[in-house]
């Protein structure tokens, strides 16, 4: 493996890379479909938010609604954050294979709930139903990567699997728009289901998990666990996600559902400590190594918002770009990303997960911290550069993370530390959407000496000297933004220095 992360020789003798081998697979064939399931899978749950963003105002401007439409994201995000924890622990007991089926199944459903529905009451309904298929097309996709690669071969698909992120994120407003425009929103949703069935076909034809050994009865599934964690989580996001938005933050509504969550933390800490096997075993945050990743990507997810969020207003506002041009100016970290993800094995091979993840978030940092440097207003290059240079930043900070974390675990766990490990980026990037929000709205406010979020600002901009004041307030508004996401970087990179091992614990590949 590598000088940083190895184990004992006697853990990986030909006995055991043979007998791993021959299980992972039933041939190279049948993996090769297998992994295309994975990737239509995955394009499902990668496409969705950005495809339906631009379908709103035809999707209002059909059922109305517009005071409530921001929940047809935040409605499918909660439902993909909260049921993570769920699907890991239950990949785990039963298997990937049928939670993968199960996960499909309803994102299928609800793709087609969503298409047939009447009114946006109903639409946003039907999307919380997608995001519960979407939380087990995530979690389990990059559980199976693992389980059907040895770890020399993981940095392969998970490659594949971060390009399938990049073509969505590129693909997806464009392929929004031109259904919107020339066929009709509903399509947005219709699309899923041939895709979907094509991926469901492949996972029942050709993925077979080969049977374990049977040395205790199963255990029976901490079903109390699980919906005290869905409640706990759904609550709390709802909070962070509609606090400040649908209401002011000390508001009785926004004090009622951060009690009931703090209420709610208490139930999970209690049920979970009595259950035989809870939904989040309490070795996910004694191991090390787990925590450390889990905190380290959580700090990933709050500091991508920073660019994902508030790049395109600041393209459009401060640099004077049209939407298509703004999009581009973002869209350049999703070339590079992927790239550095598959390159980042010849690092970590040499110098370790956690020193190639270091040097891959240490860059990051400087990179972000080097927004506010950007001369007034500036030219569209550079932001673009400044973006493409963070993409290959993050590729090489989060490949080496999770495939290091997975291969720390046997199968029995691996759909558990996959799955904690996710749902902390989607914990992140929801806490970095409120923090960062709150961050651009103090900025606005003390420069324009009133109350005002930044969409309403960009929005009102004209012509004259009170624009150009306007602009000068969103530029600093997004710096101010972009230090914030440099300090989450720098934590990345403390928490990885003082809490990760320098070399990873790798076990010996179970026997599949």
């Amino acid at each position: 493996m590598s000088q940083g992360d190895t184990e004992p020789a006697s853990q990986r003798g030909t006995g055991t890379r043979a007998a791993d081998t021959a299980d992972r697979t039933h041939d190279t064939r049948g993996r090769g479909a297998v992994v295309a399931a994975l990737m239509l899978s995955m394009a499902l749950a990668a496409l969705d938010s950005t495809i339906v963003s631009t379908a709103v105002p035809q999707i209002v401007g059909d059922l109305g609604g517009f005071s409530v439409f921001s929940w047809l994201f935040s409605g499918y995000l909660l439902a993909v954050t909260v049921s993570l924890p769920v699907y890991g622990k239950l990949s785990d007991t039963f298997g990937r294979k049928p939670v993968l089926i199960v996960g499909a199944a309803v994102f299928l459903l609800g793709s087609l709930l969503c298409a047939l529905a009447w009114n946006m009451a109903a639409l946003i309904a039907f999307r919380v139903v997608q995001g519960l298929g979407g939380g087990a097309l995530q979690g389990t996709v990059q559980t199976l990567a693992a389980d059907l690669y040895p770890l020399e071969e993981r940095p392969r698909i998970q490659a594949r699997l971060s390009t399938v992120w990049a073509v969505s994120a590129v693909a997806g407003p464009a392929v929004g728009g031109l259904l919107a425009a020339y066929a009709d929103w509903r399509w947005i949703f219709l699309v899923n289901l041939p895709v979907g069935s094509l991926a469901l076909w492949l996972i029942v034809r050709h993925l077979h998990e080969p049977q374990r050994a049977k040395t205790a009865p199963r255990a029976r599934v901490d079903w109390a666990g699980a919906l005290a964690v869905f409640a706990c989580g759904g609550v709390l996001l709802t909070a962070l996600v509609q606090g400040g938005v649908a209401w002011p933050w000390w508001s009785a509504p926004s004090l009622a559902l951060f009690g009931a969550g703090l209420a709610l933390v208490a139930v999970v800490v209690l049920v979970e400590r009595r259950a035989a096997e809870p939904i989040i075993p309490g070795w996910v945050w004694r191991r090390r190594t787990i925590a450390a990743v889990n905190l380290a990507l959580g700090a990933l997810g709050l500091l991508m918002v920073a660019p994902a969020v508030f790049l395109p207003t600041y393209a459009q506002s401060v640099l004077g770009l049209g939407p298509v041009a703004a999009g581009f100016v973002l869209s350049v970290w999703t070339l590079s990303w992927p790239v550095s993800a598959a390159l980042s094995q010849h690092v970590y091979r040499r110098i370790g997960f956690r020193d190639t993840a270091m040097l891959g978030i240490g860059t990051a940092t400087l990179i972000l911290a080097a927004f506010p440097l950007l001369p007034y207003p500036g030219e569209a290059w550079q932001p673009a550069l400044l973006m493409l240079l963070l993409g290959a930043a993050l590729g090489l900070f989060q490949l080496p993370l999770i495939v290091g974390v997975q291969s720390t675990v046997g199968w029995a766990e691996r759909g558990t530390t996959t799955a904690s490990v996710l749902f902390c980026r989607q914990t992140g990037q929801t806490l970095g959407a409120t923090l960062f929000g709150a961050i651009a709205n103090g900025v606005l406010a003390a420069r324009l000496g009133g109350a005002g979020d930044l969409d309403t600002v960009a929005r009102g901009l004209d012509s004259g000297a009170a624009a150009e004041t306007t602009r000068r307030a969103i530029a600093d508004a997004v710096h101010a933004v972009y230090l914030g996401a440099a300090g989450a970087a720098a934590l990345a990179f403390l928490v990885l220095l003082l809490l990760a091992p320098r070399r990873f614990p790798i076990r010996a590949e179970d026997p599949a």
